[in-house]
């Protein structure tokens, strides 16, 4: 996925700084001028994709075929409610006024 300067904002109005070894500057300089970028359009583009891929894999849940069976077992099985949660939403209903 590639993520350009545009597409991030259409004004510049925030401001990132960061410090690195002259080798890790050299590096990104040249990764920038292989794919025809600025440094600046280079590093951004590069950390939104990284931050893209991070909050994927943080917000993704990746389980194996049983523990996927065993959960959609339970939330598609529909337990009956006991005799405890029948008694206590009939005392609700009394209780409260709704509509």
């Amino acid at each position: 996925m590639l993520v350009t300067m545009s597409a991030i904002h259409p004004g510049k109005s925030e401001r990132l700084n960061l410090r690195l070894d002259a080798a890790a500057k050299r590096r990104i300089e040249e990764a920038a001028a292989v794919r025809g970028q600025s440094v600046s359009s280079f590093i951004v583009a590069s950390a939104l994709a990284s931050a893209e891929r991070t909050m994927r894999e943080h917000e993704t849940m990746v389980l194996s075929r049983r523990d996927a069976e065993v959960f959609l077992d339970a939330i598609m099985r529909q337990p009956q409610p006991s005799a405890r949660l029948r008694k206590a939403i009939l005392e609700h209903r009394r209780r409260v006024i709704t509509g």
